[in-house]
């Protein structure tokens, strides 16, 4: 089932894969993913950002490592998503994934201005996805 692959990918990147039968790419986006997650401090950010010490999740995030993630977070789930139906539309089904990497990374680079950074990023990257989904589930 196609939502339940791209439902996995978001839980976490590369589940979608191993849900798709695709184990190696699977397991190879797990392992980015949590390389990303250590190098960039993500969830000693989320946590911190929770916790509501807003400036100091800020302060904990790497950016240098941060930066990578929206895209291929986005990428991870899109390509859970196309894999899981044979004879998807290929490039109008990627829309809506590359709007979510887009807006998450506009939303890291600017997160020191937002009121809750990790949410809002995170949101931003999810919504648009979701919508995608909705709007090509039948392709």
């Amino acid at each position: 089932m196609r939502i339940m692959a791209a439902l996995f990918s978001m839980l976490m990147p590369g589940f979608g894969q191993i849900y798709n039968h695709q184990f190696f790419k699977g397991i190879i986006f797990v392992v980015l993913e949590h390389y990303d997650n250590v190098t960039g401090n993500i969830n000693d950010a989320i946590h911190l950002d929770f916790n509501g010490m807003h400036q100091q999740a800020i302060e904990a995030a790497n950016y240098g490592s941060l930066l990578f993630y929206p895209g291929f977070y986005a990428y991870t789930v899109w390509d859970a998503w196309y894999h899981a139906k044979t004879g998807a539309n290929k490039t109008t089904s990627a829309i809506p994934f590359i709007i979510g990497g887009f807006v998450g990374e506009f939303g890291a680079i600017f997160s020191s201005k937002l009121p809750i950074p990790t949410l809002t990023v995170g949101l931003l990257m999810i919504i648009p996805m979701i919508i995608g989904m909705i709007i090509f589930r039948h392709q």
